[in-house]
């Protein structure tokens, strides 16, 4: 095979179509960067998880003046069963799992609070006896909050064991349904990337059908027929790809680094650094999609 012939003969396809070969290379860039924003997305949430859960307390809320959850019954909590608890995440059974506890009291609650809501008119509602006095519990194992649950969940004076992880889950299992959205309209979007390439391929094929009945008839071989034909496929899924690798990058560097990472800094997020890996799984993905499609089109073609 004259590797100058295959070379000149994918060039000329792509010049005689060029408005299917465009059509390839949006479709590539389009499917190719929902499926790298998946990726993106499933590396974020798995930064995002390693970073909040080791952050991740267990808030022991204790009885105020309005409470009626667990053992309280309106009654504010006394210094004694304060002392009682604190005992307790002070005492051996728990000192190997708690890594450190702090005591946060109705004013502490309060500046916590009117910081964290500044601004909103919620604060002009609230007043620090309406905030419980609560124990911050840093676990060695966030995974292990079960001990304080039975060691001070039924104590007098506590009104509830809350393990922040719980809130976490509920925000995590949105973002993995988002994920999972975008992956299904990837696969969508990949299928009639697929679709499009086949049809290019067969269309060329038939404004090419004389020439292709010569170089049968004078006993060219079906691999060498084909491969110019492959080639076109897989020259504009290429460019579709770098396209999509280039969307990607943009996507980290302007909106990742330069918006989310300013709008919120107590956010962990993931780097440009961390996503190399996904750019050659795009380019491997739209060569081989091409290049599979391509070849099973001018198969069939060439078969009728």
């Amino acid at each position: 095979m004259k590797l100058n012939f295959v070379l000149l003969e994918a060039w000329n396809g792509v010049r005689r179509n060029v408005s299917m070969v465009v059509s390839v290379i949006l479709v590539t860039l389009v499917s190719l960067t929902f499926v790298g924003s998946a990726a993106l997305l499933q590396a974020q949430i798995a930064n995002m998880k390693s970073y909040w859960y080791d952050k991740a307390q267990v808030a022991v809320y204790l009885c105020t003046q309005y409470s009626t959850l667990g053992a309280c019954d309106q009654q504010e909590v006394g210094a004694e069963q304060i002392a009682a608890v604190e005992a307790q995440l002070s005492s051996a059974t728990l000192a190997p799992y708690i890594d450190k506890w702090y005591f946060e009291n109705h004013d502490e609650a309060y500046a916590n609070f009117t910081e964290q809501f500044a601004g909103s008119p919620v604060v002009d509602l609230v007043t620090p006896d309406l905030l419980p006095q609560t124990f911050w519990v840093n676990l060695k194992d966030p995974t292990q909050s079960a001990l304080v649950f039975e060691a001070v969940g039924g104590m007098s004076g506590v009104e509830s064991v809350i393990d922040q992880r719980s809130y976490l889950d509920g925000i995590f299992s949105m973002l993995n349904a988002a994920s999972l959205t975008a992956i299904g309209v990837a696969v969508l979007m990949l299928i009639a990337a697929a679709l499009l390439i086949a049809t290019t391929i067969r269309l060329s094929a038939f404004s090419r059908r004389r020439e292709l009945a010569i170089m049968r008839l004078v006993g060219a071989s079906n691999w060498y027929i084909q491969t110019p034909f492959i080639l076109e496929g897989v020259v504009a899924a290429t460019i579709g790809s770098v396209l999509a690798c280039g969307a990607i990058a943009g996507i980290m560097v302007f909106f990742v680094d330069g918006y989310l990472s300013s709008a919120l800094p107590a956010t962990s997020f993931i780097q440009l650094a961390d996503v190399w890996f996904v750019f050659p799984g795009l380019l491997a993905a739209g060569a081989v999609l091409a290049a599979t499609s391509a070849y099973i089109a001018i198969s069939r073609y060439l078969r009728v």
